[in-house]
């Protein structure tokens, strides 16, 4: 009878000890990821700009402009970064004569927020800053490049502005496939199966349910020019994962997979492939203008 009595406590103890640990869990992977910015590099020609989304979360960035007819591009970085991991794709721009505007997504760098909620409420920023380009760059086509994070939040972004082009790096398909993908990694084949129970903790902490976070179900809802890349050894998105991506949206389309590659930094890892095939994919959708000609009509000839 003592035996079995330790037993029920000791199970006890181990269930209260592993909710406990994937509570503790949660709440880090949610929280924010603040830090001090700085002003933007002189070479990039940018200005301290201040956003404010539908919920009144403020959010900071650089925004270069960019030469006319040339078009503008929002830059969204991964999950705890900030608009600094954008930079390189930034500075590749403005030496093209594209505007750029870089931003720290809601809960990182130094743009307002309560918790990183991996696309959701980060898709409201993306909207916002869509809409400041409408206002500075009324004429200009625009795309969006977003990593990881930055990607989920354009996909999952509703009411926003139409765009020209879009590039999406590294993005999961659904938070149920990243959690699991990410816990395997660290923990070992057995850890997906803890996914569940992670994910459970998203309503009682987030107040949002997972169901929310699937890019797979709204990626054909961009309709825009498409390129998807990810790195061929990726284990946070699998090329697989990417795939079935790349399959959900519509055309027109295009994939990149990166060979060698991880979940890195992809400009970083292939410089030369990564600008050839972006720019390319960008300058055939950005030059011209939004604004019709209004041409000057015709002198009177008198005879």
């Amino acid at each position: 009878m003592r035996r079995a009595a330790r037993f029920v406590v000791t199970l006890v103890v181990l269930i209260a000890a592993g909710c406990a640990i994937l509570w503790f869990t949660a709440k880090q992977l949610a929280a924010p990821a603040f830090r001090e910015i700085g002003p933007p590099p002189p070479a990039l020609q940018a200005r301290q700009i201040q956003l404010l989304t539908a919920d009144d979360i403020h959010v900071s960035g650089w925004w270069s402009p960019g030469r006319p007819g040339q078009g503008a591009v929002l830059l969204l970085h991964g999950v705890r970064g900030d608009r600094r991991q954008m930079l390189q794709r930034a500075l590749l721009l403005h030496r093209q004569g594209r505007g750029a505007l870089l931003i720290d997504l809601p809960s990182h760098g130094e743009s307002g927020g309560a918790a990183i909620t991996f696309g959701l409420r980060e898709s409201e920023a993306v909207v916002a800053a869509l809409e400041f380009l409408d206002r500075e760059a009324p004429c200009e086509r625009r795309a969006v490049i977003g990593v990881s994070l930055g990607a989920a939040s354009t996909v999952l972004a509703k009411d926003r502005p139409p765009l020209d082009a879009v590039v999406l790096e590294s993005m999961y398909p659904t938070i149920d496939e990243a959690v699991a993908d990410r816990l395997k990694l660290h923990l070992g084949e057995w850890a997906g199966a803890l996914s569940p129970l992670l994910l459970a903790q998203f309503p009682l902490q987030l107040g949002i349910s997972p169901q929310a976070l699937r890019p797979i179900d709204r990626i054909a809802k961009l309709r825009a020019p498409l390129l998807v890349i990810a790195g061929a050894r990726d284990q946070h998105t699998t090329v697989a994962e990417t795939r079935r991506l790349y399959e959900a949206a519509l055309e027109p389309k295009a994939l990149w997979i990166v060979p060698g590659a991880a979940h890195v930094d992809l400009l970083d890892y292939a410089p030369e492939d990564y600008a050839t095939r972006v720019s390319a994919f960008l300058a055939d959708r950005l030059a011209g203008t939004r604004c019709a000609v209004v041409r000057a009509p015709a002198p009177l000839v008198t005879p």
